[in-house]
Order: structure tokens, then sequence, then C-alpha cells
């Protein structure tokens, strides 16, 4: 069985990355890109579907892991009755092609040792021939391929490939794992352990231009190396997790594949990247939204691939019985082909900060966002199927409407202060015309909140940005009444979910519940700031802390019935959540509504 997904840590090479249990197996990874099918799915299934263990043979978890300081070489040690060793695992930023590098050292004693590699390509779905190949193990099936070079003797048993050895205190045993198309010659091999170093001194060095110092520099950093992981240097797009299928209520359907860029998450991932001193990545990431969005404007979607591609067509891999029997396990998302209004708004919003920060902008970027206020202004009083994706009917939904308001206010104050063109009094028009429906239409006086969306019984975490985005300020009794409301009627042990799935007769068409959204109560913590009750964001902020693993990952949700984390990880979002308002809650400066400048939302 897989490994509990809080025990996973993230390796990674810019282009794809893996999963490894504290029991010493990569339990998950896809060649050659995030988005490619899985040669380890055993993440989503068993140990049948495709995995790499490398650990002592008495088994067990790691007594100990952690990264190399803020790099993504991951040491995993174990004391044994016969000594203590240790497996580096590390996979180099991209060169000729993919690697997955795994050193073992001894570190005391002489401990019996087991590797298993069984890869399985297609999610489990294609067993490779394999065969030995110049001093080397080569598998190929289809159009992938790939090499092992070892540093003992390797067999083959029950179609796995497989090593027992023992470790002395002082010896090193290397492993390297490498990628290339089947059709392409076998790639040169790297020296597994200058690939160590060099991995080591990438991360170093670019975690090095961090400029945050508050009193979490090390989760802060832990979440910006995670997010760079995450992001698909090609192209400079981010994905929102590394996985799919991970589920969000135990042994339900609720399972999607993340492994795309979302659109709504710019706005997000801009501000902790530029608010951190990542300009550079902030840049690739705002060009490859401009790239992506290109073409008509009410052609929009919600969610990229990595390369800008708009087609990601959702299916099923029925021969997984997905994690903990959660299924089915799906591959691409329908929620692509979605219309979900606040994307507009996001859009226009992550193009007005990136300005604000001083980033170089083209005329063509102005033009992309004027078609975009266009499409806007004629539909921004449409239903849509909100920012959760919901598969249930289109509703009226008050934060897609409040992020239509701000698309607006945002054109409205780059033509008043960048001096751009454009029909300035039109959109103030539409824009507090919008302003007005939403306060008439989704905020509830007699509960003294906003809704869900127009007549709703519910409520949405999301409506907790309201003051974010600028829509009203922190002590508009409106905000308060609201953030009181969804800590009441959301909050589970203080976490808090996106919505109730069963308010107004099942908003989202699904059944089943669904765990703590960490992001969302990110959000609460930001708010709880911004309504002046300090103590309650700072106390509740480092619960959330607390919920990292023990190498400082975080996915997507969190259950506090069992203390287990839930969903798809490691996170973009949650990851997001932490750098933003530990710069909040430490005074940092952040870009709201119309270009203003809040200390410590």
């Amino acid at each position: 069985m897989p490994s509990p997904i809080e025990e996973y840590a993230l390796l990674g090479d810019l282009q794809t990355a893996a999963l490894v249990g504290r029991d010493g197996s990569v339990d998950w990874l896809c060649l050659p890109a995030f988005d490619s099918p899985a040669c380890f799915a055993a993440l989503l299934h068993d140990e049948s579907a495709g995995r790499w263990l490398l650990a002592p043979a008495t088994g067990g978890p790691a007594t100990r892991r952690r990264y190399r300081g803020d790099s993504l070489v991951l040491e995993s040690e174990w004391g044994t009755p016969d000594g203590t060793v240790r497996v580096i695992d590390c996979m180099p930023p991209r060169g000729e092609a993919a690697d997955l590098v795994r050193v073992v050292e001894g570190v005391s004693g002489s401990v019996p040792m087991r590797m298993d590699l069984r890869l399985r390509f297609d999610y489990g779905g294609v067993v490779p021939w394999v065969r030995h190949h110049d001093g080397a193990l080569a598998a190929v099936a289809g159009p992938d391929s790939v090499w092992l070079e070892a540093g003992v003797p390797v067999h083959g048993h029950d179609l796995t490939t497989t090593a027992e050895f023992e470790v002395r205190a002082g010896q090193r045993v290397p492993f390297v794992l490498t990628h290339t198309a089947s059709h392409l010659p076998r790639p040169h091999a790297v020296d597994p352990e200058q690939a160590v170093l060099d991995t080591e001194d990438f991360w170093r060095g670019w975690i090095g231009r961090c400029t945050y110092d508050g009193p979490w520099s090390e989760a802060v950093r832990r979440a910006l190396v995670t997010l760079k992981a995450l992001t698909y240097a090609p192209t400079g797009g981010i994905v929102a997790a590394a996985t799919t299928s991970l589920p969000e209520q135990w042994g339900g359907p609720r399972n999607w594949d993340y492994r795309y860029c979302w659109l709504r998450d710019a706005t997000f991932t801009l501000q902790a990247l530029l608010g951190t001193g990542f300009v550079a990545e902030a840049r690739a990431w705002r060009e490859w939204l401009v790239r992506a969005v290109a073409g008509d404007p009410a052609k929009l979607q919600i969610m990229y691939g990595i390369d800008g591609r708009r087609r990601l067509p959702e299916q099923t891999v029925p021969w997984l019985s997905g994690y903990e029997g959660a299924s089915p396990v799906r591959v691409g998302n329908a929620a692509a082909d979605q219309f979900q209004l606040d994307v507009w708004g996001e859009v226009l919003d992550g193009l007005h900060l990136a300005r604000e920060a001083g980033l170089h902008t083209s005329d063509t970027a102005w033009d992309l966002q004027r078609a975009l206020l266009d499409y806007l202004e004629g539909h921004w009083d449409d239903p849509d199927n909100g920012l959760w994706e919901v598969r249930g009917p289109r509703r009226h939904f008050v934060h897609s409407k409040v992020m239509a308001w701000a698309g607006l206010d945002r054109a409205v104050h780059t033509v008043e202060n960048h001096g751009l063109d454009g029909p300035v009094d039109r959109w103030r028009q539409v824009r507090d015309r919008i302003h007005a429906d939403v306060c008439e239409q989704g905020f509830d006086a007699e509960r003294g909140t906003f809704t869900q969306f127009y007549g709703s019984e519910g409520l949405d975490a999301s409506l907790l940005l309201i003051p974010r985005v600028g829509f009203l300020p922190w002590d508009d009794p409106r905000v308060r009444g609201t953030v009181d409301a969804v800590r009441r009627e959301l909050c589970e042990d203080g976490f808090v979910l996106r919505y109730r799935t069963d308010a107004d007769g099942g908003v989202d068409g699904l059944p089943g519940t669904e765990g703590a959204f960490l992001a969302c109560t990110f959000w609460l913590v930001d708010a709880l700031h911004g309504t002046g009750r300090a103590d309650e964001a700072r106390e509740l902020f480092e619960r959330l802390l607390g919920l990292r693993n023990d190498v400082g990952l975080l996915s997507e949700e969190y259950d506090p019935a069992t203390g287990r984390h839930m969903g798809n990880t490691p996170q973009a979002f949650s990851m997001e959540g932490l750098v933003n308002t530990a710069r909040r809650l430490g005074g940092a400066s952040t870009s709201t509504s119309a270009g203003r400048t809040e200390q410590a939302l």
C-alpha cells in the first residue's frame, strides 16, 4: 500500500517531480514532464503499478529525514540493529535528459540493503522490455526508454529489477535512472556524486536571492523552493500540484488531475514571487500567462497545459484502484471547459499586479487586456460554475462577480495612473453597477454575511477575499460579519472548508464531503489580521505551520478528524498561501485594489 500522503517528500528537476515515501520508495514519477504518463504509479494503486524502493532489507520508515539546507537534495536515514545507513536522493536540474539519482551511504556498522525497481509505463499499464546493454540496464516501451546504472550487480525477478547488497560505514553505492525518448540514443550518464553537489549548489544559489527575512524564514524558503520545483522551466508555467487523483474524500470520487496551470493562481503566485525577490520567475509566469490566454477572449479557460495547450480531455484509468481505494483515477481535467467568470478578473488582476511591480509590459499585453475587458463588460451578469469547479448548475456566484468588479477596477486604475488608452468612463460605470448588484443580491442582511451565490443559504471561503481585492474595506461591518459567519459555519476544528457540500441541496453536484482547504485557512488568517484580531491570526497561522510534514510540505486539504493530509500534493495554492500570509503578518507591503499599498493587510 502507498504511504500516507503526508509522508511523501518531493524531488524535482524543474520539468517533472517524484514523490518519495519515508519507506524509501519512489511511488510517483511522470517522465519526461509533470503531465506525462507515470512510470511509477504505486501511489494510486500498489507496487504492481510501478515504484523504486531503496531501503534497508528489514524495511520500515526512515528514522530521520531532511533536505540539505534549502535544497531539494533529500537525505533519509535509517537506524537499524546492524548500523545506520543514509539514502541521498535528488533530481539534478535537467540537462540532456531527466535523471533521478540515489546514493546509499554507510554511516555506521554494516547494513543489508534492498533495491526493487519496477518500471511500469503509462500509469502502470505497460511492462517494458528490459535488457542489459554496455554495463547498464535498458527498459523500453513505446515512446519511452529508461536506463539504470547501478553501483552493485542487479538481476531480474518476477518482472522486477532487484539487488541485495550490504553497505559499510564510509561506503557509497550510487544508482542513476535516466529517461529519454526511445528513438534517441542512450544519453550521457551523469556522475552521481557530482549530480548531488550540482543540485545542492543550484538550489543554494537560487534561494540566495530570497529577500524575505521575517520570523518564519525557514517555512517561507521551503515553500518558495517547492513553488520553484513546481515550475515547468521551458515555459514558466507553474502546476497546481505534482499529482493526480489524490482524494479530497477518503474512498470517494472527488479525485482530480492537478498537473496543470490554473489562471486564478496567477495573482497569488505573482504576489509570492515578487514579494520575496524572485522577479525572473514572476516575469516568466506572467509571460506564460499572456501566451496561454492569447486568442479569442470568449474562449478563455480556467486552466491550461504546462506548455499553454488548451485541450485537457478528462478520462479515467480503470486499472488503477486509486489511493486507498478512492476511485476513479482521472487523467486530464474536464473543468477546463467550464465557464468561470472570476478567471477574467484574475487574469486582469495578475497583469495589473505585474505592471504595478515594474515588470515591463508590451502593447500586446494591454491589447489583450482590452479584449478581455470587452468580453467581461458583456458577460459579467451571466451565471457561471464558480471558482471551485462545481459540477452542478451554473449560478450567480458572489466571488465571480467580485472578481469581475476587480478586473474593471484594475483597468480604470491603469488608464488613470499609467496613461494607457481605454473607455475609462464606461468601465467605471460597469464597475459601479457590479458593485451595487453584489451588495444588493449577494448580501444576506438578516445573517449579516455575503453568501455563496445570489439567494444562497450557504457560504463560501472565497468571500474572505472581498476585502483583499479591495471590493470593500477591512473595517466595513459587512466584511467582519462575513468573516464571523465563515468561522461559525465553515470551520472544523478551526480549519476552513471551501463550502458545505450539502448546502442549497448540494451545490457541486457530487456526492460526499471533503477536507478542510488549507489555502482557504490561510485566507482566514489574513482576514483575522485585517479585521484587527492579530493574536488570533498568528495563533491560527502557527497551527497551519504545524500541519506541514517533516520536510515542510503541505497538500491541498487536511482532515481534522484523522490528522492526515488529503488531496494532491504538494499543493502550490497551499504553499503560496503560506508565503503571502507570512509576509502580511510580518507587515510586508502588498499591492491591493487600484494599486494602493496597505501595510500588514
